[in-house]
């Protein structure tokens, strides 16, 4: 039987001190600096599976950041400097500069190590062809579209199609500038169908921090070949208890979801990943409660945080975890399963 409501991580975790330390100094040999990301990625690893998640990768630990990392091994870009992002974080923008393509598998030696030592379930976060264009100057396509959908068939595809060949099953295109800009869905649209095209595999797409409420994303899920969204929700919510729409109006826009026809999983945030307060596990619980009533099926819901808590330190990270697997367990109660 199929166990609702299973939870997962999105993607980043803050790293640890003691890494970042090691991997910043140059008296420290290559070697010793690998051993310590391994130590780093192992420790992520068996912290998630011991506080319950079903679903896990490393919390990016090997990585720079979600588009710095993937650009640096893409023709055609060259880093221009570093801009602010969003919560005083930045990163090192860049410039496409001549035809984009793919060097090589960027993410195979993350996921060879954790599919060796994991033993939960295993979902690769890949950044994916819109966000990547939407972060970056263009000074080369003739247009934006072009661009994207050159990023979409040239790296991100060949990317996934090489991760599916390693054994990911699960594969989450992380898009978080897919709804900043309404007009543009049909172009986002295209660029992940493109990316996932010929490969069978279970891709998952992240959004999150739209500037709109999802309202020009809905029409477009159907029409997008992908099994599953995971959203943030937690962010525009409430904080007090209730499975009514007065509580839980950072969920109202699910229900439209399933008046536009959309018929897969959706990843519900339950955890406001900009914000050190713990959410109680009977708000996770109610917040789970209501996205399953409003999409008609618990089967389809799956729950996870808002997006990656790299922005919080490590112990408020995984206490919100912890919190967000006891809701989930309390959901599981109420429904019976």
């Amino acid at each position: 039987m199929h166990k609702y409501f299973p939870t997962q991580e999105i993607g980043s975790l803050k790293k640890p001190s003691w890494l970042l330390n090691v991997v910043k100094n140059p008296d420290i040999s290559k070697e010793d600096k690998a051993k310590a990301r391994n130590d780093a990625a192992l420790l992520n690893i068996k912290t998630l599976e011991d506080l319950g998640l079903d679903i896990i990768y490393d919390g990016e630990v090997r990585r720079v950041e979600m588009y710095e990392e993937p650009v640096r091994y893409i023709e055609g870009f060259e880093f221009a400097g570093r801009v602010r992002s969003w919560d005083n974080k930045y990163y090192n923008k860049a410039r496409v500069t001549s035809e984009i393509d793919y060097k090589q598998n960027f993410h195979s030696d993350e996921f060879k190590f954790i599919k060796e030592n994991a033993k939960h379930e295993i979902k690769v976060p890949v950044t994916g062809a819109y966000t990547l264009a939407d972060w970056s100057y263009n000074e080369h396509y003739k247009s934006k579209e072009d661009l994207v959908i050159a990023l979409a068939k040239k790296v991100v595809r060949p990317l996934v199609q090489d991760l599916a060949k390693l054994g990911a099953k699960i594969i989450q295109i992380d898009e978080p500038a897919a709804t900043t800009h309404p007009a543009e869905m049909e172009i986002f649209r295209d660029s992940v169908n493109e990316s996932v095209k010929g490969i069978n595999t279970k891709f998952v797409v992240h959004a999150c921090f739209s500037g709109n409420d999802y309202e020009s994303l809905a029409p477009e899920l159907p029409k997008i070949k992908a099994q599953q969204y995971t959203l943030e929700f937690a962010n525009r919510d409430s904080w007090n208890l209730g499975v009514n729409d007065k509580e839980r109006k950072g969920y109202h826009v699910i229900k439209l979801f399933k008046e536009y026809g959309f018929k897969g999983e959706i990843g519900i945030g339950v955890t406001d990943v900009h914000v050190d307060k713990i959410e109680t596990p009977k708000l996770v619980r109610d917040r789970i409660l209501y996205a399953a009533k409003a999409i008609g099926d618990p089967a389809k819901i799956y729950v996870n945080p808002d997006c990656g808590l790299r922005t919080r330190s490590r112990t408020i990270a995984f206490e919100k975890i912890r919190a967000m697997v006891k809701g989930a367990e309390l959901a599981r109660q109420v429904i019976g399963n």
